[in-house]
């Protein structure tokens, strides 16, 4: 047990607190101004943790593995949706660096409560959750918790505090986490998922079962507090009217784009009538299943919503409203065209604690090879993978989650089950060379999305920006693929180490330069901003070049780097531009286009001189 004792600093708390999970010891790991200035929080915060302390030789699972879970110096202000964290750590399916994010309350509460965020150390010899409140953290039994979804954990440590929803925040993992499913998630406040690269696999090796976070009763001191609201105000105009990602798959389709995931990439053209696409528009969801608000800190956009389903065999069940990802994942990807059991497969992965994205490309890749005869009902335990079976889908969540059957070879991911069976069956397969696989999108008439997750140091994309529209064969398209990416890297690294959510900042690099200056009171331009995004990416290309992910893995799968054969992009292909894409893409960045590592030039103009020792 030790006792919090917030700093009075404006911007930040200064210190993280540490807990040494196999000692049961709690001590608080102090930032100075130099390391906050540069790193600022969350994912950079994160990956300097990682780079400083985590042997690139070691397995995701092994307890010298570090799980960094980080708000930054926006978090628990004005600025809408700043209770978002970033969780740092080395993966379960690439084995190099994974940062992901997720909204609700956690951060902010955390920030409250004097820190600014927590690093998690060793393996507990027992299952235990860490509590947070009035100034007091300890590690709590948490075997009553074990097999409990992440619905039922959050509500059940809330009860047994006395704590109601807007009290307390909670961080769990599911089975899926439990028994190291190498795509399990992390949740926060039931379905905020911060899932990709197997990070809830990491924590449940951990035997950490949940953080829960009372709110905190300390303010966060800011330098200028006028004038963070003057940029709140104006960042909350810039994205009035938004509501959400869950009209994505509807739009995608009627607007025939060729960007919706259909039945595992073999076709462009989802054949789905008309009444059943209507199931799946934003007008119908929001009129039919009864969204009930439940909103992130200081977030006003009507998209985070508690939804039932209002008929069919889960009448009644609670989900959070779906986001595009999800639908795709549960609808075009397997061929489901009910949204009610589209609902309740979303629902039942972030229960169960399973990354959206990767088990919906593996169901879809398994209802391909079953279909083509390379994969058959006795290799499933008897479970009948036709393309649309949401039932099929769900028991084999269940089995995967837990380790069950056929669900321990299933376990691993799609790169790792494809290459096991071997074959067509693995050609069959979308995923990267490093081992995560994409978002919801056919990538393949969506280059920079594309190129974003193939050389994504992170496990998911690391500059979430879509270049404007354009014809795929225009002249020097490829070559503005990878200089756009290249001159984006960073932002999005930047935004994700501020605490805040991205739906409501949209990246907005000079307003959110303007607000940690606002807040922490240094002379604060989008250049130095620029330069803490950069300094993390770098940081996390070195460390995953040490763990063997090297210039090779900057590559695609056959299937997910293949042409289509139908839609608006019939026959273009990205496979022959590809190496002079990640020339220029390297030359830009500062990276040797022999190698791909960062130059000495790159890291020392970086301040990071302890790397090239490392790497040369």
């Amino acid at each position: 047990m030790v006792k919090t004792m917030p700093k009075d600093s404006e911007g930040y708390a200064g210190k993280l607190l540490r807990v040494d999970l196999a000692r049961e010891k709690i001590s608080d790991f102090n930032l100075d101004e130099k390391t906050t200035r540069n790193y600022l929080g969350g994912t950079a915060i994160g990956s300097k943790i990682l780079y400083d302390e985590v042997s690139p030789k070691i397995d995701f699972s092994d307890s010298e593995n570090r799980l960094t879970i980080a708000s930054g110096p926006l978090g628990g202000t004005s600025i809408a949706g700043s209770g978002t964290i970033s969780i740092v750590t080395k993966g379960a399916l690439t084995g190099g660096a994974s940062a992901c994010q997720a909204n609700g309350f956690f951060g902010a509460f955390l920030r409250l409560c004097g820190y600014d965020g927590i690093i998690f150390q060793g393996s507990a010899k027992r299952w235990m959750y860490l509590h947070v409140d009035d100034g007091v953290a300890e590690l709590k039994d948490a075997s009553h918790l074990l097999r409990r979804d992440t619905y039922e954990t959050a509500d059940l440590i809330k009860a047994e505090h006395g704590k109601q929803d807007l009290q307390m925040s909670v961080v769990s993992i599911g089975p899926a986490g439990e028994n190291q499913v190498r795509f399990a998630g992390i949740f926060m406040d039931k379905g905020h998922s911060a899932s990709h690269n197997g990070i809830g696999a990491v924590m449940g090796s951990k035997k950490l079962k949940a953080i829960a976070v009372a709110r905190g009763k300390g303010p966060v001191k800011v330098s200028d507090a006028k004038k963070l609201l003057e940029i709140a105000t104006k960042l909350r105009d810039d994205v009035k009217g938004f509501s959400g990602t869950v009209n994505g798959v509807y739009r995608s389709q009627t607007a025939n784009t060729g960007t919706l995931p259909i039945k595992n990439y073999t076709t462009n053209v989802w054949e789905i009538p008309a009444d059943k696409l209507n199931g799946f528009s934003e007008e119908y969801i929001r009129k039919t299943f009864e969204p009930k608000p439940h909103a992130c800190f200081a977030c006003s956009l009507n998209h985070s919503t508690m939804m039932k389903i209002p008929y069919g065999p889960y009448k009644d069940m609670i989900v959070e409203e779906p986001e595009y990802e999800q639908l795709a994942a549960w609808g075009p990807v397997i061929d489901l065209k009910e949204i009610d059991l589209a609902f309740m497969l979303s629902g039942t992965t972030d229960r169960v604690g399973l990354e959206n994205n990767e088990s919906g490309w593996l169901m879809g890749w398994l209802m391909e090879c079953y279909q083509k005869g390379l994969i058959k009902k006795s290799d499933l335990d008897g479970i009948e993978m036709t393309w649309g079976n949401a039932e099929a889908v769900k028991q084999l969540l269940y089995l995967i989650a837990n380790n069950i059957g056929c669900g321990e070879r299933l376990a691993e991911g799609v790169m790792r089950a494809s290459q096991k069976i071997g074959g067509e069956a693995a050609k069959a397969a979308i995923y990267t060379m490093k081992g995560n696989t994409p978002r919801g999108h056919d990538h393949r008439t969506r280059w920079t999305e594309m190129f974003d997750t193939v050389t994504s140091n992170t496990g998911t994309l690391e500059t979430g920006a879509m270049a404007s529209t354009k014809e795929l064969t225009g002249p020097g398209y490829p070559t503005e693929v990878s200089t756009f990416e290249a001159n984006m890297k960073g932002d999005m690294v930047f935004e994700d180490s501020l605490g805040v959510c991205r739906f409501n900042t949209r990246s907005n690099m000079p307003l959110l330069s303007v607000a940690v200056a606002a807040v922490t009171g240094w002379n604060f331009p989008p250049e130095e901003a620029k330069n803490v995004g950069l300094r993390s990416v770098n940081l996390m290309r070195a460390f995953n070049i040490r763990c063997g992910i090297t210039k090779e893995k900057d590559y695609p799968s056959e299937r997910y780097g293949s042409t289509p054969i139908d839609g608006p992009s019939k026959g273009v292909s990205v496979k022959p531009v590809w190496d002079a894409m990640l020339k220029n893409y390297y030359s830009i960045l500062g990276w040797d286009p022999a190698t791909g590592k960062p130059t000495k030039k790159t890291l020392e103009s970086l301040g990071l001189q302890n790397v090239i020792k490392d790497l040369y």
